[in-house]
């Protein structure tokens, strides 16, 4: 029945004369998201409203699909588009597409109409009431509710009619690239996926650095770290993912620091290695998906204690959720169950028996002084021997 969608976005409509700039933005990423669906289409955007027309057949339910992916959508409104032939053929128009929607006429309805063409001969007021009027006779069964219908039927008059009753939710947020670009410390846990969905959402393009430590991780860690990514993609678009190779790093500072400071510092050499990359891409900041007090690295102190070495701000998008939170969105997006299989990364391999928790960073820097021998060589190495991986979207 639907050949149409009417695409309805929020934050956008307030953004004056940079509107087009965004609306050109939400256009790239719909055609994006609907690259890899059956049929072909053509995006067009008109006083506010951006279109999406099948030309031809075209698989329905992926394409909602995919456009429920679509960061900067608020409503995609499934819609029959009709040519303005006066008012007699509107009503047949809106009859014929409740008859076709609706096989179950024993509900109530209103009739919304919206005219953007302020030329159009009557008010709204006026097609309203002729339209529902319309509706009855036709209907018998059915009957009018204007504060809370079954059905509400939206008239938009506009360079052609647009009829709709549906208006089924997008993911909101702002267009993926309107706000940057950012990197993401990617690992196979629950949080960091979430945070780098949270962060796309708010119109950042992300890519991301993964540390991997082989022996003591496996092959098959890194694969989930991949699949997450993929997982992402589906709204953020494709990433950009450098693997690291962590393990002599990891060695080096386990053999010597003390075992209760090893993750504050591993996690600043991370920082340093990911900062490095998001210079190299032209990010503006790095993003984790920590929350305050979650773990032993992850209290105020701690979290002080390695942005100590960042140049570049640390965007921690979850820093207030609990873990509960952080498990929802996990499930709403996807990422949950591959997020929980059993193939740890290296951060859970090297965790000391009695983290310290409050860090001192006179006492860190100490002991990183330790390190001075070799350490700028392995880093040195790690950025150098990095693996990218060209990542895009799993709509499986």
């Amino acid at each position: 029945m639907f050949q149409a969608f009417l695409i309805k976005y929020g934050e956008i409509g307030i953004k004056g004369k940079n509107r087009h700039l965004f609306e050109d933005a939400l256009i790239h990423q719909i055609k994006y998201a609907l690259k890899p669906v059956e049929g072909e289409f053509l995006i067009t955007k008109e006083q506010g409203r951006v279109y999406i027309e099948a030309v031809g057949p075209y698989d329905y339910e992926e394409a909602l699909e995919h456009l429920q992916c679509v960061f900067g959508i608020v409503g995609i409104c499934p819609v029959v588009l009709v040519e303005d032939e006066g008012l007699d053929k509107l009503a047949a128009d809106v009859i014929s597409y409740l008859d076709s929607r609706y096989s179950n006429k024993n509900q109530t309805f209103k009739v919304h109409t919206r005219r953007a063409r302020k030329s159009y001969p009557l008010s709204s007021m006026e097609v309203n009431a002729i339209l529902g009027e319309r509706i009855l006779e036709a209907f018998p069964e059915m009957k009018v509710d204007v504060h809370n219908p079954d059905i509400m039927v939206n008239v938009e008059i506009r360079g052609k009619i647009n009829i709709y009753s549906d208006i089924i939710p997008g993911p909101g947020g702002m267009p993926v690239g309107t706000n940057g670009k950012g990197m993401l410390l990617l690992s196979g846990g629950i949080d960091s996926p979430v945070a780098g969905y949270m962060i796309a959402k708010r119109g950042v393009k992300i890519d991301a650095v993964y540390f991997h430590a082989p022996p003591y991780t496996s092959e098959r860690a890194k694969q989930k770290v991949v699949d997450l990514a993929k997982i992402v993609a589906r709204f953020s678009g494709p990433i950009y993912l450098k693997v690291v190779n962590f393990t002599d790093i990891q060695m080096y500072i386990y053999e010597k620091c003390p075992h209760e400071e090893l993750t504050i510092i591993m996690r600043r050499y991370m920082m340093r290695i990911a900062e490095h990359f998001a210079e190299e891409t032209n990010s503006l900041g790095l993003i984790t998906g920590e929350s305050i007090g979650q773990v032993a690295s992850q209290t105020m102190q701690s979290l002080a204690a390695t942005d100590e070495v960042c140049r570049f701000p640390v965007y921690r998008p979850l820093i207030g959720f609990d873990k509960q939170e952080i498990i929802a969105l996990s499930e709403k997006i996807g990422t949950y169950e591959t997020s929980i299989l059993p193939y740890e990364d290296c951060c859970t391999i090297f965790v000391a028996k009695h983290p310290v928790t409050k860090p001192s960073l006179k006492v860190i820097r100490r002991s990183e002084q330790r390190l001075r021998e070799n350490i700028e060589e392995m880093v040195k190495t790690a950025v150098e021997t990095a693996e990218t991986i060209v990542v895009e979207a799993d709509m499986s």
